[in-house]
């Protein structure tokens, strides 16, 4: 039976964003190696590190782009990237996600061949083992079983969900990405959801694949999840036309939190209901006043947001 990469007809980038990411670095690339996909361009792009980032680096790519860490920008940096890649395919890894066996790059760019109109897919993210039970519902609730395909026409059914993507492993048509004019530049977060608003509205299809895997998750605080959702808000009223177009998703905020309290009723971790209160609480409060940080003192809002030095841009 011919090899993956002998069956292939498009070329696949694959491009990590990274930061001081020596602990993450050699599992991560380790598994790229051993991936099914054995021609697969790789590019770290880095933002000036200080650890042994670019030498771990330089151990599996020649590929290697350093930036300036002040001139970092989520969707810039991605498009920087994505612009000098020779891949027709291009794969987006963040630095702490780590594929879950040798297909998970393959099953990711396959969906691309059978369908010319899908433009952006995302794959399944399944949690690490150590990730408190409020970070593993997150994984569980966003990432389910089923595959899907979505275009405009869902937007009535799943409001802004319909442009979900995931900047921590996702795949992009290189041709479609140059079509919607790449990731926006300056954007807090969300150059995900704003590439799915856009690849959807040129007529592009979204495909989520649960048969690619990586492990990726986190154990935020109530305050982290707080400055995240604060700056959720921060996004969602700098591009407003995307809840215009899309909707909210208020319905599937509250069948989250549903959701989220049954799975602690079914660990039998009752000890953290008040805390279940507490952190839906401070992200509703989080997302409002990200929603209207233009009304407040720019110090106060750099407290508040997760990603602070982004506001020094501003």
């Amino acid at each position: 039976m011919p090899t993956y990469a002998k069956r292939r007809l498009m070329k696949i980038s694959i491009i990590i964003p990274t930061y001081n990411a020596e602990n993450y670095l050699p599992s991560l690339l380790e598994k790229l190696k051993n991936q099914t996909v054995k021609d697969a361009e790789i590019i770290v792009i880095d933002s000036s590190s200080k650890d042994k980032t670019i030498d771990i680096a330089k151990k599996y790519t020649n590929k290697i782009i350093v930036i300036p860490k002040e001139e970092f920008d989520h969707g810039g940096t991605r498009t920087k990237a994505a612009k000098l890649s020779s891949g027709d395919i291009v794969v987006f890894l963040t630095q702490d996600a780590l594929p879950y066996d040798e297909y998970s790059i393959e099953n990711i760019v396959k969906v691309f061949e059978k369908d010319e109109s899908i433009g952006g897919a995302y794959g399944k993210q399944v949690s690490y083992e150590k990730t408190h039970l409020f970070g593993k519902h997150l994984r569980e609730f966003n990432y389910q079983d089923e595959a899907y395909i979505r275009s405009i026409e869902d937007a009535p059914l799943y409001g802004i969900k319909t442009a979900f993507l995931s900047n921590s492993f996702s795949a992009y048509r290189k041709k479609a990405l140059q079509e919607i004019g790449w990731f926006k530049d300056n954007l807090i977060l969300g150059e995900d959801t704003y590439a799915g608003a856009k690849l959807l509205l040129k007529g592009y299809k979204i495909a989520y694949v649960p048969q690619a895997k990586v492990y990726h998750s986190h154990s935020y605080s109530v305050f982290e999840e707080f400055k995240r959702y604060f700056d959720i808000g921060v996004f969602h009223k700098k591009e407003h036309w995307i809840i215009e177009l899309f909707g909210k998703a208020e319905g599937e905020g509250i069948r989250y939190i549903k959701s989220e309290l049954k799975y602690i009723l079914n660990h039998r971790a009752y000890h953290l209901i008040p805390e279940w209160f507490v952190r839906n609480a401070m992200k509703y409060i989080g997302y409002k006043l990200g929603q209207n940080y233009d009304k407040l003192p720019k110090w106060l809002v750099k407290k508040l947001s997760m990603h602070q030095s982004w506001w020094d841009k501003c």
